[in-house]
């Protein structure tokens, strides 16, 4: 929208309502707000290129303000993008079509520690980092230590479903919320179910968690705390083959047993980031193991994981490697270790049953390294959240000399993300376990659902028929003009 009559008749409004203060139109913050980590518009920028920019950055401090500036941008048609620590790998925040950032940093309050319950409820823009040291003075944990945990925000973390390091016990940010209240598209804020166990018939709550603002503005989130455990042990051990590793983990969870981690990499991994961050210079699959809880517990869970890696071959590497790894579980993220331009990456994972996962494994390996052979593609994965039923693979593939064209970088990278992605759903995977859809995956969503894709683009139009909520995400059809 070009600076005219109607952009400071729309700005003042906004001033209206959160004040002077509280909107900024400047260029230079326009063009921070305009990128997540996604690695796109980094190329765009880096490029000389301007990404997609934001014509107002607003910072709400409650849910009234929210609530009057969702009904003013329904007014006028302009889009609307929920913004936290802006962390997401996704693009999930990028405006694609300009419009009102709404940055809910401000409001980070800590509205209640329910310690009878073991619930927190907090505003949104609360830091997930702070949050954990607050708790933690009071002998709980929130047990969510996602890589992105200095960064981002609550409302981030249900937002996009993530997940951190310990959810093969406490669970990701979907298992965790209890409730939620949100300013819907129309400005009307609403509650879920104070509980998120019921026979109430279909769960709202679910709904809008995931919902990567496509369906309307978290304003309040209550979730599940727990204690901090007596102690938390580690074990590291080393397969000779992925498929051994793969095993030893699937009768981990099929025994119930409940280790807070497993983390298993593959061959590549070992080799090109276990060894660099460790110091471990051994092939094979290296794998570390968690427990945690009270001591006795925690050395009957051990015994019976060490048992069962044992009957598969697996290396006793012992605790101190194990537990150096959590210590430097972060240092894959930060330079000189995490991957970064002039490199083209991306992380491709997916979710599957036991049964599936290492055949979806070695497709992906296959579709990249082969099909991308002139570009020196590389592959790279570990399995890295655990479930009763199956396991995640955080797969990447690398290539270190991609096109310096930004079109031709795009078009390979749309490219490879394609092939990869419609492998993981050919062999029974989904598009992603934890990192979101933003518009990076969003085209691939109705191949994705299939036949039921028209349900969940039914429920977008009738939360907001207008389309002002985060448009160009999630694949939902863009309305708003």
């Amino acid at each position: 929208m070009s600076k005219n009559l109607l952009f400071d008749v729309i700005t003042n409004e906004i001033m209206d309502i959160v004040g002077h203060d509280d909107v900024t139109v400047q260029e230079a913050e326009r063009v921070a707000y305009g990128m997540d980590v996604y690695l796109v518009p980094q190329i765009w920028l880096d490029s000389g290129l301007k990404p997609p920019r934001p014509e107002w950055i607003v910072f709400p401090e409650s849910a009234g303000e929210i609530s009057r500036l969702l009904k003013m941008a329904s007014r006028h048609g302009i889009p609307v993008i929920p913004y936290g620590g802006g962390t997401g790998s996704q693009g999930g925040t990028v405006p694609l079509y300009g419009g009102i950032l709404l940055d809910v940093k401000k409001m980070n309050h800590i509205i209640k520690i329910d310690e009878e319950s073991l619930a927190v409820t907090v505003q949104p823009g609360v830091n997930g980092q702070h949050l954990e040291w607050t708790v933690n003075k009071k002998g709980f944990t929130l047990a969510h230590y996602p890589a992105s945990q200095y960064g981002a925000t609550v409302g981030g973390y249900v937002a996009a479903r993530g997940s951190g390091t310990l959810s093969t016990k406490y669970g990701k940010a979907e298992d965790m919320v209890i409730s939620m209240e949100i300013a819907l598209p129309s400005g009307e804020v609403i509650r879920t179910l104070p509980v998120p166990s019921h026979a109430c018939g279909p769960d709202l709550l679910q709904l809008f968690v995931g919902s990567e603002g496509t369906l309307g503005v978290i304003t309040e989130i209550t979730m599940r705390l727990d204690p901090i455990p007596e102690e938390r042990r580690w074990r590291a051990y080393l397969f000779d083959d992925i498929r051994k590793g793969l095993e030893a983990g699937r009768r981990i969870m099929t025994r119930r047993l409940r280790p807070c981690t497993i983390r298993l990499y593959d061959e590549n991994s070992t080799q090109r980031i276990v060894k660099r961050v460790l110091g471990l210079d051994v092939a094979g699959s290296y794998m570390v193991v968690g427990s945690d809880g009270d001591k006795e517990s925690v050395d009957l869970e051990m015994r019976t994981i060490h048992d069962i890696c044992s009957e598969l071959n697996g290396k006793d590497l012992g605790p101190d490697l194990g537990e150096h790894w959590w210590k430097h579980r972060y240092d894959f993220y930060f330079p000189p270790l995490n991957l970064m331009l002039p490199q083209m990456f991306g992380t491709v994972e997916t979710t599957a049953t036991f049964d599936r996962i290492h055949d979806i494994y070695v497709a992906k390996k296959r579709v990249i390294e082969e099909g991308f052979k002139e570009w020196g593609a590389t592959y790279i994965g570990h399995f890295s959240h655990w479930f009763p039923w199956g396991v995640m693979v955080y797969d990447r593939f690398i290539i270190e000399k991609p096109p310096q064209d930004p079109h031709e970088a795009l078009q390979l990278h749309t490219e490879i993300w394609g092939k990869a992605a419609r492998t993981s759903i050919q062999h029974g995977g989904i598009l992603n376990d934890h990192h979101g859809i933003g518009f990076k995956l969003g085209w691939l969503m109705p191949e994705q659902y299939g036949a039921a894709w028209p349900v969940l683009q039914g429920i977008k139009d009738l939360l907001d028929p207008l389309g002002i909520m985060n448009p160009g995400k999630l694949g939902f059809i863009r309305r708003c003009k």
